[in-house]
């Protein structure tokens, strides 16, 4: 195994912006940036439909942006001019986010060719106390969006870098197929992978409890009724009082405590941006909206939104059909389509209407 200052001259591919800043100070020179969250939002297998995709979805969110303030993407895993010097390694940590880009990062270094022995993983378990987080974890979240390289010391990330190794050939394949059901226009493979597992890859189980929050349900009856997303924000918005997206990413009660987890891993962000598209889906709006107590460039404050009688009724009663809420793209599909009229059990699987 080379030395870590050595593997230091290496392609180093990570996941969020602190881990590339430390990288830097640690003497990496060749740093692909993956910031991309891919939980929700469109996925597709082939690169350039992906980041059409994606350039498509971000230009229609009125608050998010896939570039930083130089307007450079966020996203370079696919840039043509990327040095793919071996070896190639890989940053992660048990943050879904981190996981799902680990599998599209395996296809890609296999559509390049890059023999998988040339691919070095160096991975982390969560960590609480460092980096200016909470000093230990009162509240265990469900779903663990929040990992970073960054939360680890120099010492340990060196000491990592130097023991890191190459996955056999046969867990590599995994994080590939894993990638293509994921990206796929039927869910139900990758779906019915969660459910019975996958060797390796323990965040499956995790990743569908998060996923399946974004879609509209189904009774045992029969009656549609929104996501479980959804109807967190529509219970908490309120048919008198108007409310900030920060106030409704705050709000002090069981229900908020359950939204916060689903933002921790979307960002707080498309929630101000799910809250804008129902304001505009319909003439018949379940949300309504006005100018908030900011000027734009604050977009959890520049807008307020309150619940209409609709959608307490949406709330209350269901869906008459699934184009009654905004339609959302997740990985290679999408909720509440009626193209793609998926939706949740009461057993937790994924049907078509």
């Amino acid at each position: 195994m080379a030395s870590a200052p050595s593997l230091l001259s290496g392609t180093h591919v990570v996941f969020d912006p602190p881990a590339a800043e430390r990288l830097v100070k640690l003497g990496a020179t060749n740093i692909v940036n993956a910031f991309e969250s891919l939980l929700i939002g469109p996925s597709r297998r082939n690169p350039l439909e992906h980041v059409r995709a994606r350039e498509m979805w971000f230009s229609s969110c009125e608050e998010c942006s896939d570039g930083d303030e130089s307007g450079e993407s966020f996203d370079r895993l696919y840039s043509s001019d990327v040095r793919w010097e071996p070896p190639v390694v890989l940053w992660v940590t048990e943050s879904l986010d981190d996981r799902v880009n680990l599998w599209r990062t395996c296809s890609w270094l296999r559509d390049l060719r890059i023999p998988c022995s040339d691919v070095l993983l160096v991975e982390f378990e969560p960590v609480y106390g460092t980096a200016k987080r909470f000093s230990e974890p009162p509240r265990i979240p469900p779903f663990d969006c929040c990992g970073s390289v960054a939360h680890h010391p120099d010492p340990v990330l060196l000491d990592r870098l130097h023991k890191a190794s190459a996955w056999p050939a046969e867990r590599y394949e995994r994080a590939v197929r894993l990638w293509e059901s994921y990206v796929d226009e039927n869910p139900l493979p990758f779906v019915e992978s969660c459910a019975r597992g996958v060797e390796g890859f323990r965040e499956l189980t995790p990743l569908w409890g998060l996923l399946s929050c974004f879609f509209p349900r189904r009774t045992a009856k029969g009656n549609l009724c929104l996501s479980r997303y959804d109807e967190l924000i529509l219970t908490i918005l309120s048919l008198e009082e108007w409310q900030t997206p920060l106030r409704v990413n705050t709000h002090e009660s069981q229900l908020g405590l359950d939204l916060l987890d689903l933002v921790s891993c979307t960002g707080d962000l498309f929630l101000g941006d799910r809250l804008a598209q129902w304001a505009k889906h319909d003439s018949s709006a379940a949300v309504e909206r006005a100018p908030g107590p900011k000027p734009p460039g604050y977009p959890m404050l520049s807008k307020v939104y309150r619940l209409t009688d609709r959608g307490m009724r949406l709330r209350d009663r269901g869906l008459d059909q699934l184009a009654d809420a905004p339609s959302l793209p997740i990985a290679g599909t999408e909720a509440y389509s009626a193209s793609a009229p998926w939706v949740l059990l009461e057993d937790g699987q994924l049907a078509h209407l």
